[in-house]
């Protein structure tokens, strides 16, 4: 029979473990019954780490993604109170992952580890260490095809998604798990209240997850998450990388390759390589509008976490999943980022740990502290510097409209009819198109790969806030062209590094500890601390399109060489300090060698100035207006850096 979840309340919870006894002398004697204590509006640590019970379920899914004839069962590592052996019921924190045997989770690239009966002594991260003492119960899941679990991985398809699902379904009781002997077990000391949470892909299947519409998952927490897998493969029509649907099933999965083959190439085939569109096997894999999993369905509030400056789960993830999750009405809340692919415990730990505790008391345990009427974002928008907002993208901001310009300015002036500029889409010294840092050296220079823009110095200081749109009117010689947009400071600060190695952060050699801890699992990890660099230019927003993929991703439209035609697309959204001084650039080049797998074109791209922009929202700082963020200025003696160098960012999976 399905459980349903304590009501919420604003006050402690208690459960009665024992009736109270009256001894012949009239004593009475009771039993201390266990209870959620509540204090300052958040749980507390009154529950024994060292005692809690440790065990491990199989939990029978509904899929068989290795297609053995059996239904795929998903291994569960459980740690909960002792307490709720005798009585107390308790919500729980799942963090499902492909990663527990392979990358390691955090930061530290932490594993599980095992008592000789199978049971866990040591769950990665620090979860278990903090919220178990505070009246939670916390599951480490092997993702399909991972680890313990049966079945093959698919690179966030529907078995992926589907057996998260199932835990879900089984804390609910609408699921079977077994025991390792085969004995059927139900999860009798839960409320059923979930929570899902996790970086990257385990973040990823939280939104898998909760886009099922799963009943009993009441809140996720995805951090660097992706949304949509077409999306973290490719942007509209352009491949990031070749053959990552296979290749990543085949990363996160240890078993001897020849079992999952016929799955992995069916993967290969589904993603089509050849094209770049988006077909019914991405759709399979899209969470915003898929087939097994839509925005539209999510009952769970959802607590985000970006990186704007991640380029491995790119910032549309984080955006396009808001911005469905608003025409919805999810309760939503989100931290944004200057880093790369990096969790805010990495970031903003103290802050973090006190505000997912807050999140949590509330979502699960119902505790009023009213987390709910605090501002809806924090923003990042300079190294360790955070401000508020009420909307994300702010609903303060104004459109500022650059348009690029014959002589090589960009300004908010209408560019005269007739005016035109032109590039190829070019094969660079590698064969493979020209790296950012060749398309953003000084854009006074004459290069045949790119048409570069660049405004005046900046009269005021504004915050890109939101996702520039690009719109060009283009003319190409051949039926396509993979082009690239970037938008780009020119001026010389201290930024996030988030480009160099760990994506804006340094690990350091002193820890710090946020819950309790046993021999075999310590709730104590290395301090970080933000890392800059300074630098004379700095890549805002990138975009990329593949210009007969414009009007469609599924049907794509090559151009008639010789005609005209608008072409639209947005770029990753960004948060961003427009600073005094500085100088805007707009750079439209062809296929870019640091982030496409594409072969250029060689196409010669002509482009009608007068029909072209770009737009992107402002919000004003320090009373500046951002409708005169950008005057025409002439390029007079200003040249910008010649010869950038911009490291590629790495590709972080912890």
């Amino acid at each position: 029979m399905a459980r349903r979840p304590l009501n919420r309340r604003t006050a402690a919870i208690a459960v009665l473990a024992g009736a109270a006894l009256v001894a012949g002398g009239g004593t009475a004697l009771a039993r201390t019954a266990p209870e959620i204590v509540v204090k300052d509006g958040v749980t507390q640590p009154v529950f024994s780490y060292e005692d809690a019970v440790r065990e491990h379920v199989y939990v029978q899914s509904e899929v068989d993604s290795d297609r053995d004839g059996e239904l795929d069962r998903v291994n569960v590592d459980i740690v909960r109170p002792a307490e709720t052996e005798r009585g107390l019921k308790v919500p729980v924190i799942i963090d499902e992952s492909p990663y527990y045997d392979n990358a390691g989770r955090g930061n530290e690239g932490e594993r599980k580890s095992y008592d000789e009966n199978g049971n866990p002594l040591k769950f990665p991260l620090y979860y278990d260490n903090y919220f178990v003492p505070r009246g939670y119960a916390f599951l480490a899941v092997d993702m399909v095809g991972t680890t313990r679990s049966d079945g093959c991985p698919v690179s966030g398809g529907p078995s992926d998604v589907l057996g998260g699902k199932a835990v879900v379904d089984w804390l609910n009781g609408r699921a079977k798990a077994f025991r390792a002997d085969g004995t059927p077990v139900e999860a009798e000391w839960t409320t059923g209240s979930t929570a899902m949470i996790g970086k990257s892909y385990d973040g990823t299947l939280a939104n898998g997850v909760a886009a099922t519409g799963v009943e009993g998952l009441e809140t996720i927490v995805p951090i660097m998450a992706i949304s949509g897998w077409y999306n973290y493969s490719r942007m509209n029509g352009v491949k990031y990388w070749t053959d990552e649907q296979p290749w990543l099933a085949g990363y996160v999965d240890t078993d001897p390759p020849e079992k999952c083959a016929a799955v992995n190439a069916d993967l290969d085939e589904g993603e089509d390589d050849a094209t770049g569109n988006y077909n019914a096997y991405w759709k399979t894999t899209d969470y915003r509008h898929g087939t097994i999993a839509r925005a539209s369905k999510v009952r769970a509030s959802v607590f985000a976490v970006h990186g704007v400056n991640d380029l491995n789960v790119k910032s549309d993830h984080f955006s396009l999943w808001w911005e469905e999750l608003a025409q919805h009405n999810v309760k939503r809340k989100v931290w944004l980022t200057q880093r790369g692919h990096v969790d805010p415990f990495d970031f903003r730990r103290d802050e973090w740990v006190r505000t997912l505790h807050r999140w949590f008391d509330h979502e699960l345990h119902g505790i009023d502290n009213g987390i709910m009427d605090e501002p809806r974002a924090d923003i990042e928008v300079g190294p360790d510097e955070w401000v508020t907002q009420e909307h994300w993208p702010s609903r303060d901001a104004e459109t500022v409209i650059l348009r690029p310009r014959a002589d090589g300015t960009l300004a908010q002036q209408r560019t005269p009819k007739g005016d035109t500029a032109t590039f190829t889409d070019a094969a660079g010294p590698r064969g493979d198109g020209y790296s950012e840092g060749a398309m953003v050296e000084d854009p006074t220079a004459d290069r045949p790969y790119r048409a570069a823009f660049v405004s005046g110095p900046l009269p005021d200081t504004g915050r890109l806030s939101g996702t520039p749109d690009v719109r060009l009117r283009v003319k190409l010689d051949e039926p396509t062209a993979n082009v690239t947009a970037l938008l780009v400071d020119y001026g010389t600060a201290e930024r996030v590094d988030h480009l160099g190695p760990g994506s804006g952060i340094e690990t350091l050699g002193t820890e710090s500890c946020h819950g309790a801890s046993t021999a075999f699992d310590d709730a104590c990890y290395r301090e970080t601390r933000v890392t800059t660099t300074t630098s004379p230019v700095n890549v805002i927003a990138r975009g990329w399109l593949d210009v007969q993929n414009d009007d469609s991703l599924k049907n794509p439209k090559p151009l008639k060489p010789g005609e005209f035609e608008d072409i639209r697309w947005e770029t990753l959204s960004q948060e961003y300090v427009l600073k005094t001084g500085h100088r805007l650039g707009l750079i439209l080049a062809g296929t870019d060698a640091d982030y496409n797998t594409e072969t250029p074109t060689g196409a010669t791209v002509t482009v009608d100035l007068a029909s072209s922009s770009v737009r992107f929202p402002v919000v004003e700082m320090d009373e500046d207006a951002p409708a005169n963020l950008v005057v025409p200025r002439p390029r007079s003696a200003w040249r910008g850096p010649a010869e950038v160098d911009l490291p590629v960012q790495e590709r972080r999976f912890h």
